[in-house]
């Protein structure tokens, strides 16, 4: 379905944890309309609404809504740091193009 490196996974826990999230909350992951490119994603923490698909990766708790979850198929996520920042990275085999500053996307 999708992928979460461990450098990723360790990052969300490092954030759940910081932020005292409650275990009860799974990471959501949400593909939203906006953007240049028409698309980009969401990342936050949630509860998971019956209707989500819900999955453990790298013993991240997710959960994703099916519209998402289409869009998301195949997408590996990482978290990266260099001179221009850090934050998480997808890798989405489904992206047929990118913005110029690489928030958005079309499929």
């Amino acid at each position: 379905m999708l992928r979460i490196t461990p450098v990723a996974a360790g990052k969300v826990n490092e954030i759940r944890s910081a932020e005292g999230i409650e275990g009860n909350m799974a990471l959501r992951l949400r593909v939203v309309g906006g953007g240049c490119a028409g698309f980009s994603y969401d990342l936050y923490f949630d509860e998971p609404a019956e209707v989500d698909r819900q999955f453990e990766v790298e013993g991240v708790k997710c959960v994703v809504d099916e519209m998402s979850l289409m869009y998301l198929v195949g997408t590996e996520i990482d978290y990266v740091e260099g001179l221009q920042g850090a934050g998480f990275k997808f890798q989405n085999p489904n992206v047929k193009s990118t913005c110029g500053c690489g928030s958005s996307f079309s499929v």
